[in-house]
């Protein structure tokens, strides 16, 4: 009689040749690729794939070097992210630089960190290139976001702690002097907020005056997905001078919510259990 658990000692035979499905990446388009929260590891193979067939590669700052490596020696490697208030280059100029460098019948990628359509600015250059008669491809990545909290071990939802998830900005606009995403958060729900650095003061402040604790436990992620991340742990109330006794630098992403309560928890046990095994 065979053994209901043969099927799974049976070796699957591979195909002669392994194919990743994909669109061609024809000349005089552009991709939009999400280069994902940080590691090279942590790129799709689509995003590899657009990588190794670029001719340009249009990258923001601090990406990770080993990423853009992965383009041909030949590829034009430029520089047009922007960094706090220091902008390589205004969005309008990138989007005519995509136009005219397809134009020229080059093979164009557009490298972004995490997803290329969350806080990207991607859409506004998927307008630009659709106004151009230009062909566009979106490649996703896992966002910064998602890889932080993953890396991190920061479960963004939980049954018991958090029911949802708002992922906000906190850059504002030239002369707008509140975030209204503040008013709409509740405590059931977990807000990461991307770019909040340098905001992190006023948006503990506006959270406060919305209702929020002053012990709503707050963690700061910095530079996940890699050797040098850390997560540091404290409140909205004491959020800004955390950041500023830690000496954290972007990228950080904040986490507020309950949910860093678990974090914290989880990190004890382990900690605990780390312990054990060495004594």
């Amino acid at each position: 009689m065979n053994s209901p658990y043969q099927a799974l000692h049976t070796p699957l035979v591979p195909p002669e040749k392994p194919v990743i499905p994909g669109a061609e990446f024809r000349p005089g388009s552009v991709a939009l690729v999400g280069a994902g929260p940080g590691a090279a590891d942590l790129l799709t193979l689509r995003a590899l794939q657009r990588l190794q067939q670029a001719d340009v590669v249009l990258y923001d700052h601090l990406l990770d070097s080993s990423i853009l490596a992965l383009a041909p020696a030949t590829a034009a490697r430029l520089c047009v992210g922007k960094r706090a208030s220091r902008h390589t280059l205004l969005q309008a100029d990138i989007n005519q630089l995509l136009v005219s460098l397809a134009r020229q019948g080059q093979r164009v990628v557009r490298l972004k960190g995490g997803d290329p359509l969350l806080f990207g600015r991607g859409g506004e250059e998927m307008e630009a290139l659709a106004a151009a008669g230009i062909p566009c491809e979106v490649v996703p990545g896992i966002s910064a976001a998602l890889g932080a909290a993953a890396s991190a071990g920061l479960p963004l939802t939980h049954r018991d702690y958090a029911q949802g998830c708002s992922l906000v900005t906190g850059h504002r606009r030239q002369g707008q002097q509140t975030l209204d995403w503040t008013r709409h958060c509740t405590p059931e729900q977990t807000i990461v907020v991307y770019m909040g650095l340098g905001e992190a003061a006023s948006i503990a402040s506006q959270l406060l005056a919305h209702g929020r604790a002053a012990d709503t436990p707050v963690a700061v992620v910095e530079h996940a997905c890699s050797a040098r991340q850390r997560c540091l742990c404290g409140s909205l109330q004491t959020l800004a001078t955390l950041i500023e006794q830690e000496g954290i630098t972007a990228p950080a992403l904040l986490v507020i919510g309950q949910i860093v309560t678990l974090h914290q928890k989880l990190q004890a046990a382990m900690a605990g259990q780390a312990a054990a095994a060495s004594s």
